[in-house]
């Protein structure tokens, strides 16, 4: 597996998380880690006819999480080249098909997204925690969710209190919460007195409207290996839901 990093950040953490993934999986393609100043740049992984990118900011290059941030690249890599349904298909042919005819706020519509995001990553981590130590992610999950329900409208004294996202919002916050306890749940990775069941709770709480627990079993029962058929539907039914009502008990 050919991993090569350019830009002003370390090696050793792709290097390592690649020496991980290849006592699983491999990939046909190289790798070119793209390294960049801008703090604020998202990690995301580019697919080429004749080689796979990851953009990387040096902030979370050079950060605790840089190796786990790679290996779920790579797995995400593995699941492209693959063709797994989750990757191959179009997110947006599979919102207009759940929302031809309807009129959705932009919002909402940026939400459903994330919901699609959030099913493959259920697959590219179902690769992830099969090579790597999953205490890194779990609690990635848990300062995830904390941080925003520190900034939902009319937490009460004695909630959450860590540093405020600005760009939490209720209704997202308690579909990412469904899909942090769909992760551990789906690998049996916490107990049922974790912390991220109180946090969930509190999202809960803070989106009525959103059925958490709906969305909890949507994303831990996905198929291991499902058809293209079967993941698109599940994926129009995700995202038909979320848009009608957040996937409250009023929508079923």
């Amino acid at each position: 597996m050919d991993v090569r990093v350019q830009g002003p950040g370390p090696a050793a953490p792709f290097l390592g998380a690649r020496d991980l993934f290849e006592t699983e999986y491999d990939l046909a393609r190289p790798v070119r880690v793209r390294v960049r100043e801008d703090p604020d740049e998202r990690t995301w992984t580019g697919h080429h006819d004749d080689h796979h990118t990851l953009n990387i900011s040096r902030q979370a290059a050079t950060s605790a999480m840089a190796r786990e941030l790679a290996l779920h690249e790579y797995a995400h890599m593995r699941r492209h080249e693959a063709g797994h349904p989750s990757h191959t298909q179009s997110t947006e042919e599979a919102l207009y098909l759940a929302l031809a005819g309807k009129s959705v706020e932009r919002r909402r519509l940026t939400h459903c997204y994330q919901i699609a995001n959030h099913m493959k990553d259920i697959y590219a981590d179902d690769i992830t925690l099969s090579v790597g130590p999953p205490d890194k992610l779990v609690a990635f999950l848990e300062s995830s969710l904390a941080r925003a329900l520190a900034d939902a409208p009319g937490r009460p004294p004695g909630g959450v209190s860590l540093p405020a996202d600005p760009a939490a919002d209720p209704e997202i916050t308690a579909v990412n919460a469904a899909f942090a306890l769909a992760m551990v749940e789906r690998h049996d990775l916490v107990g049922s007195d974790h912390r991220l069941y109180d946090l969930a709770a509190a999202a809960a709480e803070d989106a009525p409207g959103v059925d958490l627990d709906r969305f909890r079993r949507r994303f831990r029962s996905l198929a291991d290996d499902p058809d293209t058929s079967e993941y698109r539907k599940a994926l129009v039914d995700a995202t038909r839901d979320y848009a009608a009502g957040g996937g409250s008990a009023a929508a079923d």
